[in-house]
């Protein structure tokens, strides 16, 4: 329905459309290269000059579903995620989200409301090992897909297969699983974003290689090996003891890590034996390399105790006479207890930034599997077991390198939950507020090759999925941390949501029965669905976050929402009156004016309403009325 001055607009049904942004943003840099609404490839390639790459041997990676998994991540989803206030906790107040649901359709309705806004990724997809599980998506309709695998429909066509190493696409399977997915979380990340990936050396190659195409070979940062294990496993000839962490900024130039704080035994490293007055300190050396040093750093040091001294040989000083002069009268530059050693620069504890990151994290800096399994364990107190879970240290000490306060995190293979109550730790620890984004596929827990170890342990205290376990979890992490952190003023809830079709029903007429079926096409919501369903709907489809504060508010007999002091009002019941219009009107102030309103298409009491509701909203400055 096109907008004119008696119809409100319709919400758009479906999430982002990738492809049509994606024109928009070709159009913006080239217009002259759109001929009547079509791209004109030669008047592109004319743009681009000798950057067209027009041989047909080059370097490329492909393989068996490419160019399906490519279209896959641009084809929009008619889905909607559901609220579940009952299994959240501080569902009105907290700005963390938990979602269950396929992740690849999750991650296309996040696209308007997270577009660019996700400071960091950690993911910990299957590894590929010839037994995991790999998720077979469905083009044609992936949302019925998913409804097969979590039994709302009949189980015919399940699409969650094990991926067994004797298959013909092996690895094919696995990219075309990986591609869109990545290609996805490209888009939520910021400018400064970065994106962290768990995998073994079954597939870092091939992890590199989509990377490398989906994020650019430019924005690489790392490789970050992790050793996962405390000794060889006897069994093999030779066990792996590490894993990977495969990092790609969105954009190199934008990214800047953290230094990671000083541990117990480098803190120990600092002592103060000249009794500065400035603290604890460390002593450097002040050489380096020659190379291309001028010859102003070539000069020679007399000290306190009158032996003189040039650089060592093949060396230089690391800065200029001057400099150093000024460091020795500001008492900076140590030539030892006697006054006889060659100098060296002091570095005090309380001006350090704390140690820079490298790649090589072994298992007492972050941690190993083990570790992680016996956290699980103190959590549910029970033979819980996953796995290869990640411990809490590894999954802070990626959160210490890449975020700070305000942040927000993205795990859209969540697991048991660990990026949560990191991120809950760190938290209470820094006293810094990031939150989180989860995603996690409800898979039913006992399946054979399933994930979860444990199913028969599973089932019996109660839970049916996998994202039951990591729901449980992050609810009992949260209540230990504040109960060992009782001044913690971090937020420790979640808000549940839940990936299903949209609340609008698609019309399927009956021809044998039109009559009956135009009457019941008159109420296009869905049966079983509330007004708290719509109205995240509504936030999806309009672009905005789903952490919103929300107010619910009875005027003229009628219930209505307010998100975020005026950003939105909507009302979903029937019989609307002008009363109700006029009350919407007034809440409308300068400080906190009413930006848009949505109803639903059967809301107003009748079309004289409708229209003239219309034109008070826009009488009073309010453009943006749609309908649902």
């Amino acid at each position: 329905m096109s907008r004119n001055d008696h119809q409100p607009a319709e919400v758009a049904a479906t999430s982002m459309d990738l492809t049509e942004h994606n024109l928009q943003q070709l159009k913006a840099l080239f217009p002259g290269v759109f001929t009547e609404g079509k791209i004109d490839f030669d008047a592109l390639k004319a743009e681009l000059g000798e950057q067209v790459e027009t041989a047909n041997e080059r370097y490329q990676f492909t393989w068996a579903g490419k160019e399906q998994a490519k279209r896959i991540a641009t084809t929009p989803t008619l889905g909607t995620l559901r609220p579940a206030p009952d299994e959240s906790v501080n569902f009105d107040s907290t700005e963390n989200l938990y979602i269950e649901g396929d992740n690849l359709e999750v991650l296309k309705l996040l696209q308007k409301s997270y577009f660019n806004q996700v400071k960091m990724i950690y993911i910990d997809p299957p590894y590929n090992t010839g037994k995991d599980f790999v998720y077979k998506d469905d083009f044609k309709d992936n949302l019925a897909n998913y409804q097969r695998l979590t039994g709302q429909r009949d189980e015919e066509g399940n699409p969650l297969f094990t991926n067994s190493d004797s298959a013909g696409r092996y690895h094919s399977n696995w990219l075309n699983m990986m591609y869109p997915r990545l290609k996805l979380a490209r888009n939520l990340l910021r400018d400064d974003g970065v994106i962290f990936i768990s995998i073994d050396d079954n597939e870092v190659h091939n992890l590199r290689k989509i990377c490398d195409e989906i994020f650019g070979e430019g924005n690489f940062v790392a490789n970050i090996v992790w050793q996962k294990k405390t000794s060889p496993d006897a069994r093999m000839n030779m066990s792996a003891a590490h894993d990977n962490i495969v990092c790609f900024a969105k954009k190199i130039g934008s990214l800047s890590f953290n230094h990671f704080p000083f541990t117990e035994e480098r803190r120990r490293s600092y002592s103060n034996p000249d009794n500065d007055p400035r603290g604890d300190w460390a002593s450097v050396d002040i050489t380096g390399q020659t190379g291309r040093a001028p010859q102003s750093q070539f000069y020679e040091i007399t000290t306190p105790s009158g032996v003189s001294m040039r650089p060592p040989e093949g060396r230089c000083w690391a800065m200029s006479e001057t400099t150093f002069l000024e460091l020795v009268q500001d008492h900076r530059i140590w030539f030892g207890e006697k006054g006889e050693n060659r100098p060296r620069l002091k570095k005090f504890l309380s001006e350090a930034e704390g140690t820079r990151p490298w790649t090589w994290w072994d298992n007492k800096f972050a941690g190993h599997n083990q570790e992680a399994s016996q956290e699980i364990k103190a959590i549910f107190d029970d033979n819980l077991l996953f796995d290869n879970p990640k411990p809490v240290k590894l999954m802070q000490r990626i959160i210490q390198v890449a975020t700070n306060e305000g942040d927000l995190v993205l795990d859209f293979f969540s697991g048991s939950g660990t990026t949560a109550q990191a991120i809950y730790e760190q938290n209470s620890y820094d006293n810094q507020c990031r939150n989180f984004i989860l995603v996690q596929l409800p898979e039913p827990l006992g399946k054979k090759g399933n994930d979860f170890k444990a199913g028969a342990v599973g089932a019996k205290l109660g839970y049916a999925t996998i994202a039951e376990i990591g729901k449980e979890r992050i609810r009992r992490a949260a209540k230990k941390i504040q109960e060992e952190n009782p001044e913690a003023k971090a937020d420790f809830g979640f808000k549940v949501l839940k990936l299903d079709t949209s609340n609008i029903k698609k019309w399927q007429p009956d021809f044998d029965n039109l009559e009956q079926d135009l009457l019941g096409a008159v109420d296009n919501i869905l049966p079983d669905r509330t007004s708290h369903d719509l109205l995240y709907e509504v936030l999806i489809k309009y672009g905005l976050p789903l952490t919103l504060p929300v107010e619910k508010i009875e005027v003229a007999g009628h219930t209505l929402y307010n998100v975020a002091s005026g950003s939105l009002i909507a009302c979903f019941d029937e019989g609307v009156t002008l009363d109700c219009i006029q009350a919407i009107i007034a809440l409308s102030t300068e400080d906190a004016p009413v930006l848009r309103v949505v109803f639903r298409d059967s809301s107003f009491a009748d079309d004289i309403v409708k229209t003239n509701a219309i034109q008070r909203f826009k009488q009073a400055g309010i453009e943006d009325v749609l309908s649902i």
